[in-house]
């Protein structure tokens, strides 16, 4: 065990107290493709603060759903312009996400000892997927309904545990209310809490390695 430990703490410096915060040594090969993550991290933070400005009006019911994101699109004073941030904010983060993992392949910097900073950064890649998926039944029209129908069916072919993932997703063995509030449950509270604390373990992990020097 005590192995074990020296070998995550080589990579994730839990021993050593910070020194100074978001104090770290800079290459002289730093360019702007180093800033992909940092646009990521501000878009993270726009969908949390626009998202719980939408929880306020949303209602995660099978029968008022879609008149609730009605109302916030039509008579809330400036709601379409905060779902539209929420919405787009989405959208950029999985293309920020993306783009910022071309770049860590590009340069290398998954090598060790930054290995496991690659392994959470890509765990983050998956949450941000999972966050998409299930805020796209929110809204609880036909779209958003038969894309999870579809979505959650795949989930249900994997041999062994399919229809226990199923199952999971759902609520039960149809879309329906269950799987709208489970969606809801993720989307505002698992999901973003999991994002956080990948995103802390993200950042410390920079922070004591320093930023890779690229090619």
């Amino acid at each position: 065990m005590g192995r074990i430990f020296d070998w995550i703490d080589s990579r994730f410096g839990v021993k050593a107290p910070h020194s100074r915060f978001l104090q770290r040594p800079l290459s002289e090969r730093i360019n702007y493709l180093y800033c992909l993550g940092g646009v990521a991290f501000v878009l993270f933070l726009c969908l949390v603060v626009s998202g719980a400005l939408l929880t306020i009006y949303y209602v995660p019911s099978q029968d008022e759903a879609f008149q609730s994101i009605v109302r916030i699109t039509r008579e809330v004073r400036l709601g379409w312009f905060i779902r539209g941030v929420h919405k787009w904010s989405a959208n950029l983060l999985i293309i920020f996400i993306i783009l910022h993992t071309l770049r860590v392949i590009l340069y290398k910097a998954y090598q060790p000892p930054r290995e496991l900073n690659w392994v959470v950064g890509v765990c983050t890649l998956v949450v941000a997927f999972a966050s998409g998926f299930t805020g796209y039944l929110l809204p609880w029209d036909q779209k958003a309904y038969w894309a999870t129908e579809v979505g959650t069916s795949m989930a249900g072919t994997i041999p062994y545990i399919g229809k226990y993932l199923l199952y999971l997703l759902r609520g039960g063995t149809e879309v329906d209310g269950s799987t709208l509030i489970r969606f809801y449950s993720f989307h505002i509270l698992w999901l973003p809490v999991t994002m956080a604390l990948l995103l802390w373990a993200h950042f410390h992990m920079v922070k004591r390695q320093g930023i890779s020097g690229g090619l």
